[in-house]
């Protein structure tokens, strides 16, 4: 039998789609408040995967992702999600989201990503929230699965994923040495 332990630290990610750098700017105002510095900002990309979130966010939408300094314990996901939640709500107009913020983090194998939704292949943390393994670290790079939402599946996103990933291993284990 083997013996329960505490995870491993992982890196904080949060994804925003959103149609100004304004809402970015602000976004980030209360990141750092709640979880420290920024330590990589990706540039902004345009998103034109899908018209789903058009409607309530307006566009054209951009992308973009930031990670943080500090590290978090995989389990404050939850949490998190809900304060993004929350920082969704404040930054809302008219009863309208005008930024969709999306926080995971990035472990040695894997991109989690926090949800609301519920279906097979997520599973229940707590509060309403879900945890989706988005991404698979595998022979040195991130690499999708069948349900990966297709912007997590495009060479933009893994290669600013892969950056990620590969800094939380330089700072805080061996590069490229773990997971696949």
């Amino acid at each position: 039998m083997s013996k329960a332990k505490k995870p491993k630290a992982v890196k904080l990610i949060i994804g925003m789609l959103a149609k100004s750098q304004k809402l970015f700017d602000k976004a980030e105002e209360f990141f750092i408040k709640d979880f420290g510095p920024i330590d990589y900002k990706s540039r902004v990309i345009s998103f034109d995967y899908t018209d789903y979130y058009e409607k309530e966010l307006g566009s054209p939408l951009k992308r973009n992702f930031i990670s943080f300094k500090k590290l978090i314990s995989p389990e404050k996901i939850a949490k998190i999600k809900l304060l993004t939640n929350s920082i969704e709500e404040k930054l809302s107009a008219n009863k309208k989201r005008r930024i969709n913020i999306d926080p995971g983090y990035v472990s040695d194998s894997k991109l989690i990503l926090a949800t609301t939704k519920d279906y097979f292949h997520r599973i229940y943390l707590n509060h309403g929230i879900y945890a989706e393994v988005t991404l698979k670290w595998r022979k040195g790079g991130f690499k999708p699965f069948e349900w990966t939402y297709p912007d997590y599946r495009s060479k933009e996103y893994i290669s600013i994923l892969n950056t990620i990933r590969n800094m939380h291993m330089e700072r805080h284990g061996t590069r490229g040495s773990h997971a696949g």
